[in-house]
């Protein structure tokens, strides 16, 4: 049966069924923290939450999470929208933004709140104000921004809630949290400073802002510590392994100059490239060093193993959650910007 509109209660045979009041006396706790405990509240003590649960599981109350979001006037769920760059080839060319979503998947678990998981609409706000008013979903998380913000300000303008795993900026008004970009470049611009090379080129697609960021910081990084280094661009329309592969065989096959160092904006086109390296004979890191981001799982289990920007997605995933849903109970709280560290390994 149904109590206080909120949980479900399950009974043995010739046992009465207990309630959300007996299990605040049995605690010695009120019952809006027996709620609270049950909704993974992270304001109830850690020491209060076991109790509450150890009596939970003893007598075997369960949440009816359907009755509970009529209860709340909420729906419990969450969308997540993946702003995954677009692929030519068949391999998933945006594997952090997997992983991201692994995180943010467990940080709304621990919270007990669904999942909706969303294709990016053609970055239209009225797609997404539509989620909300259909109450589909009681807020948005956005995985990445596209190449501009414009949209999110619409978005913004509409009082929609949201956070958005993005560079943050002073002069945008929602909540982002992102990782240091123009830091994690400066990393890469120090190290192939370090390893005293000349001619770098910096493979990815400028268009978007995390990715100029993380250029510009490199290029502030080498011009302090070698003015006189050569630094190149070679565009890819997207981050796929076959698409940087074929490109930068390509690239190779025209007879440019070829780089001492190369600056990929991803691991996985770090993979591309060092593939149609080894391919036309050309020694890595001895002939070219080569440099990923993002430190996804296979980048030490590559040969030679990857030297890459690792991005912390467990406390990104944290943290997108954690925001979102101090802007449902209505704050307004300050975009964060994550430390970005150089994993050296051998290329």
């Amino acid at each position: 049966m149904v109590k206080d509109g909120r949980s479900k209660v399950t009974k043995a045979a010739g046992k009465p069924a207990i309630t959300m009041d007996d299990i605040a006396r049995l605690a010695n706790v009120s019952k809006a923290t027996v709620s609270r405990a049950l909704d993974g509240n992270p304001l109830v003590k850690p020491a209060t939450m076991e109790r509450i649960n150890a009596i939970v599981r003893k007598h075997g109350y369960t949440v009816n999470r359907n009755a509970q979001k009529l209860w709340k006037k909420r729906t419990n769920t969450i969308a997540v929208v993946m702003h995954i760059p677009p692929s030519s080839g068949k391999s998933i060319s945006a594997a952090f933004l997997f992983q991201l979503l692994a995180d943010v998947a467990q940080s709304l678990a621990i919270r007990h709140q669904d999942m909706l998981l969303c294709p990016p609409s053609a970055e239209e706000p009225e797609a997404y104000q539509d989620i909300l008013a259909s109450k589909k979903a009681d807020g948005l998380i956005f995985l990445g921004q596209g190449e501009g913000s414009k949209w999110l300000e619409e978005l913004a303008r509409s009082q929609a809630p949201f956070v958005v795993w993005g560079t943050p900026s002073a002069t945008r008004t929602y909540c982002s949290v992102g990782s240091d970009n123009f830091k994690g470049g400066y990393l890469v611009g120090q190290r192939f400073a370090q390893l005293k090379r000349r001619r770098i080129l910096f493979v990815g697609n400028r268009k978007h802002v995390e990715l100029e960021q993380r250029r510009a910081g490199m290029e502030e990084a080498t011009r302090a510590c070698q003015p006189k280094m050569e630094i190149g661009d070679l565009e890819i329309p997207d981050f796929s392994y076959e698409t940087s592969y074929a490109v930068f065989k390509g690239w190779l096959a025209a007879k440019n100059a070829l780089p001492d160092a190369i600056f990929a904006i991803s691991d996985m086109v770090a993979v591309g490239i060092i593939a149609a390296l080894k391919e036309a004979g050309i020694r890595i890191p001895e002939d070219v060093s080569v440099i990923g981001y993002n430190d996804t799982p296979y980048a030490a289990h590559l040969s030679p193993a990857l030297t890459t920007i690792h991005q912390d997605t467990r406390e990104a995933g944290s943290l997108l959650v954690e925001k979102l849903f101090q802007i449902l109970d209505g704050a307004r709280p300050p975009s964060v910007t994550l430390p970005t560290d150089l994993v050296i390994r051998e290329s």
